[in-house]
């Protein structure tokens, strides 16, 4: 008669963790954390190597002392924290607003298609006309106040986000679909019930795409009659030949979008846990 306590006897269940060069392979926390910042410092390294021997002139590529100064000065004797402030509120307004137009119109697309049919095709060639040739037409429509600032960004995502949502709706399974009809369900219920949430966590992706698709007009938004903001500060460096100050304010831009994807990555694991568990 075998005398050790039942938990003994049941078996001990081990994960194995997936090879790193396997498809879909995993990689232990530390080691990816290393490798990502890895990937930060050999462009720095290569900056730093570059500029601090002289090989290209300081005009063409400040080295990283300067442009650290730069933003010290900036910082110190003007107006950084206002400049980042503003820019992150004209990309936030313009994201904001075609969320809020777009998400409907997406789903209504992914859901109906003689609404695809009617709307996909013009959507699709509005997408490709360029935010900064509508600049003019925004001056004389909405003025040259924030608004058009954030009209800008508005009308560089907001036609793009329409057919990706659309997209994510469409590729849910018919399966669930089915089977909310088979039990009664309407056009609404379905997609309250089954096409919304099915979708929400591919439609999360998009948005946070979006978002890094809003941080890149910022520039071009800021050719709109600013007076302050990051993009802003950039045109006017490049007036004056200012290198170190447009290298400055790339790399805030480059770091408020980044902090803000790292944001949506978060919010899109918590909302979400079961759409990142392995098996």
């Amino acid at each position: 008669m075998n005398d050790r306590p039942a938990q003994a006897q049941e078996p001990v269940r081990v994960r194995n963790r997936r090879s790193p060069w396997a498809v879909g392979g995993e990689l232990p926390r530390g080691v990816l954390l290393a490798l990502a910042a890895t990937g930060f410092l050999l462009p720095c390294a290569a900056w730093v190597l570059i500029s601090s021997n002289g090989w290209v002139d300081a005009v063409f590529l400040p080295t990283l002392q300067q442009v650290l100064a730069s933003v010290q000065t900036w910082a110190l004797d003007g107006d950084l924290a206002a400049d980042v402030g503003i820019s992150i509120s004209r990309v936030y307004g313009g994201f904001a607003l075609s969320v809020l137009l777009a998400l409907p119109l997406g789903i209504l697309l992914g859901a109906f298609p003689p609404a695809r049919a009617l709307l996909e095709p013009v959507i699709d060639f509005s997408r490709y006309l360029p935010a900064v040739a509508f600049i003019p037409l925004i001056m004389l429509w909405v003025g040259i106040d924030e608004s058009a600032k954030v009209t800008v960004i508005f009308i560089g995502t907001f036609c793009q986000m329409i057919l990706l949502i659309a997209g994510d709706i469409m590729r849910v399974p018919t399966a669930p679909i089915e089977a909310a009809r088979t039990m009664g369900a309407t056009n609404q219920e379905v997609i309250q019930h089954v096409l919304i949430p099915a979708a929400w966590p591919a439609m999360f992706d998009t948005l946070r795409a979006m978002m890094g698709l809003s941080w890149t007009y910022l520039v071009v938004a800021e050719l709109v009659a600013a007076s302050s903001g990051l993009g802003f500060s950039i045109l006017k460096a490049q007036r004056f030949l200012q290198t170190d100050k447009i290298f400055a304010g790339i790399l805030l831009i480059g770091l408020a979008g980044l902090l803000t994807d790292q944001a949506f990555r978060w919010l899109h694991r918590r909302a979400f846990p079961w759409h990142h568990l392995r098996t």
